[in-house]
């Protein structure tokens, strides 16, 4: 028997449009209907006129996951400047922790090397300390990234999130929104915890009781 995690509230924190998406597509698509799930994307990319589609095509892209606007909160920092944006980002993160009250968070590996999922997974750690905190993976940036927390989702989660991401007309000729690459690796997942198909994840800070019944 695999083991059951509690959440009622569990936050999904990325730097851009898709990062969330690509990482826990499936995982959003499962719990939805049974926790508050609030999701939160720091930049949204509009400095930068190829992207100008971005927000409408995430916007949609939640939407197939089952995720209204009001719990899908898009931010404007800067993309590429996290690091001079710090503090900023920090004291954002600290309202959301006093105001949302996450019983989980999910944001990216370490083994990511973007400069902006960086300084976003240093944030949370900062600001939601005492705080569940997993990683996930983000594909393209991540270098030695492998998931020691696998959660199961079924063949429906998965072809919602590839769905999903289909969405996303500005990235379509990105191998890693290609649909087999994206269910190859969920079914990779899967294999590792014996499972059809799974989404993983790094244990950034897990936070828990042990209780003997």
């Amino acid at each position: 028997m695999g083991m059951n995690i509690y959440g009622q509230r569990i936050c999904f924190i990325g730097a851009h449009p898709d990062d969330i998406e690509l990482g826990c597509g499936a995982l959003i698509a499962n719990i939805n209907g049974k926790a508050d799930i609030l999701c939160v994307t720091l930049s949204d990319n509009q400095k930068n006129p190829a992207l100008k589609n971005l927000v409408a095509e995430h916007r949609s892209s939640m939407q197939v996951l089952g995720v209204p606007p009001e719990k899908d909160i898009l931010e404007a920092f800067e993309t590429r400047r996290f690091p001079q944006m710090r503090q900023e980002i920090l004291e954002f993160l600290y309202r959301l922790n006093r105001d949302f009250k996450p019983d989980i968070v999910f944001t990216h590996t370490r083994s990511d090397i973007h400069q902006d999922h960086v300084q976003t997974t240093e944030e949370v750690l900062r600001a939601f300390r005492g705080t569940t905190v997993l990683g996930f993976d983000a594909l393209r940036s991540s270098y030695g990234f492998f998931p020691h927390f696998l959660v199961e989702v079924s063949e429906q989660d998965a072809e919602r999130k590839i769905e999903a991401l289909s969405k996303y007309s500005t990235y379509h000729e990105r191998y890693y929104f290609e649909p087999q690459v994206l269910r190859a690796t969920m079914i990779r997942q899967g294999a590792l915890a014996e499972r059809a198909y799974a989404e993983g994840f790094e244990m950034l800070r897990v936070v828990s009781a042990f209780n003997v019944c």
